[in-house]
């Protein structure tokens, strides 16, 4: 039987309904792999047990968690070379989707033993990795304030809704000067989004990425702040019209530099938080990750 290393983040958003580490590696094995499961309590904890599976024999990898957890376990993977299976436990559980990852977890257990190579890129701010996207401006500033709504006892969704009421009330302007392509300039905007491949902007698939392997960042922003910005921003993406708006811009590079009047800024990446130093230089890696995906269907399959 292969080896594989399994990194599951026993706090992730979806309730893993009594599963333990004995019951997972259980239904590896029903399925002919051995899986050394472990689950993890913390954020540094599922670091700790990313570099040492990397340093592993394995050569298989998989995180089990949000995009968050997904995003510490593939850094250690494209370290190490080693190519990455996903269980999608987290909320959104972003990445998975656009992988086409099935969300229950005996179809996503068997995608990792029956699954085909997929080689993705991924993207960087300083030396930070991530795997969806990164932005400043307002969403960090959400998720600052429903954490400080968290530590004061109320539950996560109360506090998300309680600190976007907030920010929204708010939303001020960021100012940043951008640098791509041998072009400078200025922008004063209430965010900047950087994605890992170009992100669909309809009604019907927003948020999602039809490639994650055409070696581009994409670069969103408003010439608009406040309130109204915001209103109007979710006003013409719910209309299916916000590429047609002319206070957003979109802009495809494969680097860009963003400088603010700031020292550090909250900046976020995969619905994780830090504070970084300014400038912050992105940058596309292209073919940087190996993934395990769902093998095509063939006309003989789904005539079977």
């Amino acid at each position: 039987m292969p080896q594989i290393e399994v990194i599951v983040n026993a706090g992730s958003g979806s309730v893993l309904e009594g599963e333990t580490d004995k019951t997972l590696t259980e239904r590896f094995i029903a399925l002919g792999v051995r899986a050394n499961v472990r689950l993890a309590k913390s954020g540094e904890e599922i670091l700790s047990l990313a570099k040492i599976a990397a340093d592993s024999d394995a050569e298989i990898i998989v995180a089990g968690g949000g995009d968050g957890t997904i995003s510490a376990v593939a850094t250690e993977a494209c370290r190490a070379g080693k190519t990455l299976g996903v269980l999608p436990l987290g909320t959104l559980n972003n990445f998975s989707k656009d992988l086409n990852i099935p969300p229950d977890l005996k179809s996503a257990i068997k995608v990792i033993v029956d699954g085909e190579t997929q080689t993705i890129d991924l993207a960087k701010v300083n030396d930070r990795i991530f795997i969806n996207n990164s932005s400043i401006g307002l969403y960090p500033r959400i998720v600052r304030k429903r954490e400080q709504q968290q530590r004061l006892g109320y539950g996560k969704w109360r506090a998300a809704a309680w600190a976007t009421l907030r920010m929204f009330r708010l939303s001020p302007f960021l100012t940043v000067r951008i640098e791509l392509d041998g072009r400078s300039f200025e922008r004063k905007t209430p965010f900047v989004f950087v994605g890992n491949n170009s992100y669909e902007m309809d009604l019907y698939n927003i948020g999602r990425r039809p490639k994650l392997d055409d070696g581009k960042l994409s670069v969103y922003f408003l010439h608009r702040g406040g309130r109204w910005g915001v209103i109007m921003l979710l006003f013409h993406t719910l209309t299916g019209r916000v590429k047609q708006w002319r206070d957003f811009e979109e802009v495809s590079t494969d680097s860009i530099s963003i400088k603010t009047r700031r020292k550090r800024i909250s900046v976020a990446f995969d619905g994780e938080v830090s504070t970084l130093e300014t400038p912050l230089n992105y940058e596309i890696i292209p073919k940087a990750l190996k993934v395990l995906v769902p093998k095509p269907i063939t006309e003989t399959d789904e005539n079977a």
